[in-house]
């Protein structure tokens, strides 16, 4: 198993896990102090309080909720997006609402997944055709 190492910003932050032994995404949840609402349309940025240190050779991916998007139509919309292993800020969400409806985000509501993925690298060969 990969170790990452993972930097608690606020001490209110509950670390993200495995819920079960199948699941490949682990959920983040919103770490605000006031609610943010966010009006259909529009977007949000949600910070989670927490920073990674991801080994060279991966990333993590941030990825939507099926649940809020199913029922509520949240979504991450620049999705998948993707956390370098060069970058060690805090991890935030960019959220959209879809919906008909204004939705409220409140401080630990599970807002998005992670899942840590390889990354090849390759190296680009500019030719004249190809096959």
């Amino acid at each position: 198993m990969t170790e990452i190492l993972i930097k608690r910003l606020s001490k209110e932050v509950s670390l993200p896990k495995y819920e079960t032994n199948g699941s490949s995404g682990m959920d983040l949840a919103a770490n605000i102090d006031a609610n943010i609402n966010i009006d259909p349309g529009k977007t949000a940025i949600i910070p989670t309080g927490l920073a990674l240190s991801i080994p060279k050779g991966f990333e993590v991916q941030i990825r939507p909720r099926s649940g809020l998007a199913a029922k509520q139509k949240i979504t991450v919309l620049n999705t998948p997006g993707t956390i370098d292993a060069d970058y060690r800020g805090e991890i935030k969400v960019i959220l959209i609402n879809l919906g008909q409806e204004p939705f409220k985000v409140e401080k630990g509501l599970r807002i998005a997944q992670m899942v840590v993925c390889p990354i090849v690298q390759a190296q680009l060969k500019e030719v004249d055709d190809l096959s």
